[in-house]
């Protein structure tokens, strides 16, 4: 397997962008496609060795991860596209990857349509926007993200006992279940903070962002809002948060 960066290095994707993993052997495959960069494409192809890719996973469709693939199909027109909502994968469906075997483990949270694919030879796991080394991972509201369905996701790929997580943007991670709950806990923390910020008066994302972020990056700001707006929803959904004409509010009784 080969790491190939996509060369779209942003605030957002990190100092390399957004990873690509190419698999050579009998089926050719890359896992997410980039944006479609001309230096990802010629190492995509430098890559192949001269042999023409036939199979493209995507992680989910957000444009850091899916963005490439009409530039690859124009270069390797044969080659199978399995996204949404192309080819959707479905769960639990297996695929022949260069000379491995990797199986599609749905994960819905940060994007409804988000798959996580699982090596079942060395139960490594490709992992895309379910987590990252250094950071977290923005659930958006707006866009699909689901908190609740994010934790299940996280506690599910937890369970598979996976070897190490190759995500979509960052270094491999050594110790996959240690940062899986890392990740738990940390979301649990933050809506204890959103809790906090409620019972204090905040009753907008915004100003939930200013009490609970501290200095945040403005460029970050709308994130980090869509993402308490998706805590706020699953405190909705637990009875513990109400929304109201001037915005959220605790529900009596809560905490």
């Amino acid at each position: 397997m080969q790491i190939i960066p996509a060369n779209n290095a942003s605030e957002w994707t990190g100092p390399t962008g957004t990873n690509t993993y190419l698999f050579t052997g009998a089926v050719p495959t890359l896992i997410d496609a980039g944006v479609g960069d001309p230096s990802h494409m010629a190492a995509v192809e430098e890559g192949l060795g001269g042999r023409a890719l036939a199979l493209l996973l995507i992680t989910h469709g957000h444009p850091d991860h899916a963005g490439g693939v009409p530039a690859l199909l124009e270069r390797w027109p044969n080659a199978r596209v399995r996204r949404v909502p192309l080819d959707p994968c479905r769960d639990g469906e297996a695929f022949c990857a260069g000379d491995t075997v990797l199986r599609a483990i749905h994960t819905p949270g940060h994007a409804p349509d988000h798959f996580c694919f699982l090596d079942e030879g060395t139960l490594d796991v490709y992992c895309g926007d379910l987590v990252r080394l250094g950071g977290t991972v923005v659930i958006p509201a707006h866009d699909g993200g689901n908190l609740a369905d994010y934790l299940r996701s996280l506690r599910r790929i937890r369970a598979l006992a996976p070897g190490r997580l190759f995500p979509g943007h960052g270094p491999a991670v050594d110790d996959a279940r240690a940062l899986i709950d890392e990740y738990v806990r940390h979301r649990e923390e933050r809506e204890r903070q959103i809790e906090a910020a409620l019972d204090s008066g905040c009753e907008t994302p915004e100003a939930i962002v200013t009490q609970v972020y501290g200095d945040l990056s403005p460029a970050l700001a709308p994130a980090a809002a869509d993402t308490v707006l998706a805590h706020l929803a699953k405190l909705q959904q637990d009875g513990k948060a109400a929304r109201t004409a001037a915005g959220w509010r605790r529900c009596a009784g809560a905490g």
